[in-house]
């Protein structure tokens, strides 16, 4: 019996604590089907992967937005620019990319974790960004123990098997509960709802050139925050690295 990854999630989805719970045994008896085409062996196929929508020059050089650029920044980053050296994305997010970012983060399906590893740490591998480690993104420890599990981490772990770098997920920690920023409409509110939101620790970061791990990237204010914190304790250089760009 074989399922797709949609009726994975709707069987997964029914309570956070069940699916949780279920999630490990369905990742096991139920074979991964491309979100594509349905084809069987993998969650993406090289067709489907080969047609993802990918971010695109012109994008600007801090937040990585795609679009009309001033002197290599886009408007918003011209006027006010970031402490994060940079943020950078291979996909949009859209179509079977959405699918499978919503199936980690809200659907409980883990097994999709070192797929989407592999995609960024083949975007690592052809890129120049500098890194003596990985740092997810935290999720703030109740908002962490309802889901279960952090998926930023999921998503450095697969990604520093690969390309061979550690992951830290003690350097920045979540110190202020905050709304989810996909209640948030506008860059103002969301630049205000993670404002001040993580500390880091300057035994873990000093010295160090991080890169950010995360798995979607809407405006940069959580990235930029967390950049915040980890410029304040002495990180040389912050670069985030999100699978997604919203566009």
């Amino acid at each position: 019996m074989t399922l797709s990854i949609a009726s994975i999630l709707a069987r997964t989805a029914v309570t956070s604590g069940a699916a949780r719970l279920a999630s490990a045994t369905v990742d096991l008896l139920f074979p991964k089907r491309c979100v594509g085409c349905d084809r069987e062996g993998a969650f993406l196929c090289q067709k489907c992967l080969a047609e993802l929508p990918r971010v695109e020059p012109p994008f600007c050089f801090l937040c990585g937005q795609p679009g009309r650029l001033m002197m290599r920044l886009c408007p918003s980053c011209w006027e006010r620019p970031l402490e994060i050296d940079g943020i950078r994305a291979p996909y949009r997010m859209e179509g079977a990319i959405r699918q499978v970012v919503h199936g980690l983060k809200y659907q409980y399906v883990r097994a999709l974790a070192p797929d989407l590893g592999h995609l960024l740490s083949e975007f690592i591998a052809g890129s120049n960004l500098p890194a003596d480690v990985l740092v997810p993104v935290p999720l703030h420890p109740r908002r962490e123990r309802s889901r279960g599990y952090n998926q930023s981490l999921l998503l450095a772990r697969e990604t520093g098997k690969v390309v061979g770098l550690p992951v830290d997920d003690k350097a920045l920690r979540r110190i202020r509960a905050t709304p989810s920023q996909a209640r948030s409409s506008s860059q103002k509110e969301r630049r205000a709802n993670v404002a001040n939101a993580f500390a880091a620790e300057t035994s873990l970061a000093e010295g160090r050139r991080i890169l950010l791990v995360d798995d979607v990237c809407t405006t940069g204010a959580t990235p930029e925050a967390c950049a915040i914190a980890l410029k304040e304790a002495g990180a040389t250089s912050v670069w985030g690295l999100t699978l997604a760009r919203e566009v």
